[in-house]
C-alpha cells in the first residue's frame, strides 16, 4: 500500500504537523494499524478505505486509535484530491465522528466538523502544578483548555507530563488572547502517548468556539505556538458546525513493504 506524509497547517515542509496516510484496498487488522503507528511515531497515522458507503478514514496515535483528528483529516483530504479524486474539489470520510466533509478552496483544505459542549469547571491547584502556571479560566469539552493570562506564558511553558495526565480532557491545551492574531495555544497530549501535538485540528474545534464567544466573532484565526508552529483559520456558521482551514505540504511518497 501506499503511504503519504502531509504536513498539516503549513505550505512548506518541516512545518506545521505532520502526518501519515495510508489508502489502502481493505481493512489491515487493529493490530497491524497500531503497530504501523507506533513505528511511524507521528501523532497521527490515517487509513483509508473505499467501501461501499463511501470512503472510512480512521485516526491512530502511537498508543492508540481516536476519534476525531484535524490535521490528519486535513492530510487525508490533500491525499485523495490530489491523487485520487483529481477531478474533484471535495471529499467525504465516514469516521468515529460521523460524516467529515473537505472542501479544496485555492490553497486551502476547509474542513466541516461538529462542535462540542464547552463546560465552565474550576481552576485547581493539580492544573497549576501540571502547566507550571495557574490559569485564570478552565473549559472542558472532549478536551480541556486552560486559558492563561497571556500569549508568552502560553508560549515559554514547559508543562509536566507526568502531572497533565491526573487533570481532566483527552488533550490538555493551554490558550491565551494573542497579539498577531486572535489566540495562541499549545496541546499536550500525554494520554495519547503524545508529549506535544505540534497542530492540533481537532483540539481548535473547542480552542476556536471558545475564543469566538470570548471575542464576539465568529471568524478565529489561529496560531499554535509549539516547536514547528502553525496556522488555522476558524469559521463558525452558528449551525452546531465549525470550519477548519488549513494548507498542506507532500514530504514523502512511499510503499509499505512490511507482511501484516
Amino acid at each position: 500500500m501506499k503511504q503519504y506524509i502531509v504536513d498539516a497547517f503549513t505550505n512548506k515542509p518541516f512545518s506545521g504537523n505532520p502526518a501519515a496516510v495510508c489508502v489502502m484496498d481493505k481493512w489491515l487488522s487493529d493490530e497491524s494499524m497500531m503497530k504501523l503507528a507506533m513505528e511511524n511515531n507521528l501523532s497521527e497515522t490515517a487509513f483509508i478505505v473505499k467501501e461501499e458507503q463511501g470512503f472510512r478514514l480512521r485516526w491512530f496515535t502511537p498508543g492508540t486509535e481516536v476519534e476525531l483528528c484535524g490535521h490528519a483529516t486535513l492530510a487525508s483530504a490533500f491525499v485523495m484530491l490530489n491523487f485520487y479524486e483529481q477531478g474533484s474539489d471535495t471529499v467525504q470520510f465516514n469516521t468515529l465522528s460521523g460524516v467529515l466533509t473537505v472542501q479544496r478552496r485555492g490553497n486551502l483544505y476547509e474542513m466541516d466538523f461538529p462542535t462540542f459542549e464547552l463546560k465552565e469547571i474550576p481552576v485547581t491547584d493539580d492544573m497549576e502544578r501540571a502547566f507550571g502556571v495557574r490559569p485564570v479560566r478552565a473549559v472542558l469539552g472532549l478536551d480541556l483548555i486552560c486559558v492563561f493570562e497571556d500569549e508568552e506564558q502560553v508560549r515559554t511553558m514547559s508543562p509536566d507530563q507526568s502531572l497533565l495526565v491526573n487533570i481532566p480532557g483527552r488533550i490538555q491545551n493551554a490558550t491565551a488572547k494573542g497579539t498577531d492574531t486572535d489566540c495562541v495555544s499549545r496541546s499536550f497530549c500525554p494520554k495519547l502517548s503524545i508529549s506535544e501535538d505540534p497542530v492540533c485540528g481537532s483540539a481548535h474545534v473547542q480552542i476556536a468556539q471558545y475564543w469566538a464567544g470570548e471575542l464576539n466573532k465568529n471568524d478565529i484565526h489561529a496560531y499554535q505556538a509549539s516547536k514547528r508552529g502553525g496556522y488555522l483559520t476558524c469559521r463558525l456558521p452558528g449551525s452546531g458546525r465549525i470550519a477548519i482551514s488549513g494548507e498542506a505540504a507532500l514530504v514523502t511518497v512511499s510503499d509499505i513493504v512490511a507482511q501484516f
